[in-house]
This record gives C-alpha cells, structure tokens and sequence, in this order.
C-alpha cells in the first residue's frame, strides 16, 4: 500500500495545484518512483489511497497503464483518515494470507525491499518497522531484540503506554522511517467493537498492541533516504536525483 492521500501542506505553493504524489523528483513524480520502486522488489498488487487532487492521481495512473501493476484505489476524497484509518478503509485489498507492505509516497530510499519483506515474513513478527538513530523529539522505544516496547517525546518527556517503564540503559530509541511490513493478524485490533475506526494514526495503535503482539524494529543503516514532504529536503532529493 503506498499512502498518497496527503495534502502536502509543507510543500505549498506546489500542492496548490496537484497532489504531493505528483510532485516531481529529479524529473519524475514521487508516486511514480515509489510504484517502480515497488514492481523492482517484485510487488505485483498495489493499494494506492487518495485524498488532495485525488483524480489527478487516477488519471495519471490510466495514463501510464498502471505500470504495469494491478493497482487499487481507496478513496479518501470523502475523508482523509490518517496513517492508521487508512490502513484499516483499504482492508478489503490488503487482507489474506500474505503480509503487507505499507510506504509513504513521500519516502525515496535505495533500500532493499524485498530483504525487508522476506524478513519480516521470516520473523513471525505481528509488523515490522524500518526505522534509524536520526535525531528527532519523538522516538520509539526498542528493547534488545528490538521488540517495540513504548514512545518517548524528549519535548514534553510524554513516554507511551503510560504505565510503560522507560529505562534508558534498556531500550534503545529509534525514529520511525515511514516504511512497514503488517500481518494481517492486526486487523483482529482495529475496526469494529475496539477503539481504532474512522480517523487515527497507526502508531498510537501499534503502542496500544504492542504489549500482546509482536512488533519488530527493523534499523536502517548506510542508505540513502529522503523524506521529500519539506521544501529543504526535496531540493535536496532534486539533486540527488538528477
């Protein structure tokens, strides 16, 4: 599932008139390297949610006949549902008996993502989340074998779950990269008769379940990675890129 719902308000003026998706990087759309990215790793069936100048997105894809992938739409043009509401609207194209990668559309890397999916497939793990030591406020906490066990926001010294313990000297604090690998046994949390439907944020559900489930840290290290949703690192992608 690649996440291309967002509005890009932090890449204005450009998002005034198309979808961030459609942002080029050194020439070519985000959406577009993220999908080629994906069919490189032998991804076959793609889940893309739409929100911000969603139709822009489906033309451009009928235009470019999918790239060749099969490619399913979940319309958020009614409501933008966040990273984990999301996840949980396009169930129907996601759920079976294979784990599902999830990316953001606004993260280019030249990770291995067939390495990451195999191991997460390999781990028995619940999910699996890329993430590195790059420094930011907000932080998941990992224990030695890299189990997510808790948040940590050096900001406000907020830490999730709230009966959770952190111990600096026991867990290790890593920053989400905007990348994962989910099983479908997570779809027995979310939706009907629990907390998680309608609008929310995956990582405040992954802190919910992460006591009972199995939630693995995957660290990246010596790749290059672009988080191209702000001005300043776009331009630098740009160049990368180019």
């Amino acid at each position: 599932m690649i996440f291309a719902a967002g509005i890009g308000s932090r890449l204005k003026p450009i998002t005034d008139t198309m979808p961030k998706a459609l942002v080029p990087v050194g020439g070519v759309p985000m959406l577009q390297r993220t999908l080629l990215r994906l069919k490189e790793a032998g991804f076959t069936d793609v889940t893309i949610n739409i929100h911000h100048f969603g139709q822009q997105i489906i033309d451009f894809l009928q235009q470019n006949d999918n790239f060749g992938l099969d490619i399913h739409i979940s319309d958020e043009r009614d409501e933008l549902l966040d990273t984990g509401g999301g996840i949980l609207k396009a169930r129907p194209f996601l759920e079976g008996d294979e784990p599902f990668l999830v990316h953001n559309v606004d993260i280019l890397s030249n990770i291995d993502l067939r390495q990451v999916y195999d191991g997460h497939v390999q781990s028995g793990a619940d999910a699996t989340l890329l993430v590195s030591d790059r420094t930011t406020t907000r932080k998941l906490l990992f224990d030695k074998e890299m189990r997510m066990q808790g948040w940590l926001n050096h900001s406000t010294g907020e830490v999730l779950p709230e009966d959770f313990v952190w111990m600096p000297e026991q867990h290790r604090e890593l920053a989400f990269e905007g990348i994962h690998v989910i099983s479908p046994t997570l779809f027995k949390y979310m939706g009907e008769g629990t907390q998680w439907q309608g609008k929310f944020s995956i990582i405040p559900f992954y802190l919910s379940v992460c006591k009972q489930l199995h939630l693995r840290g995957y660290e990246l290290k010596d790749i290059t990675w672009f988080d191209i949703g702000k001005p300043e690192t776009l331009q630098k992608a740009n160049e990368y890129y180019r």
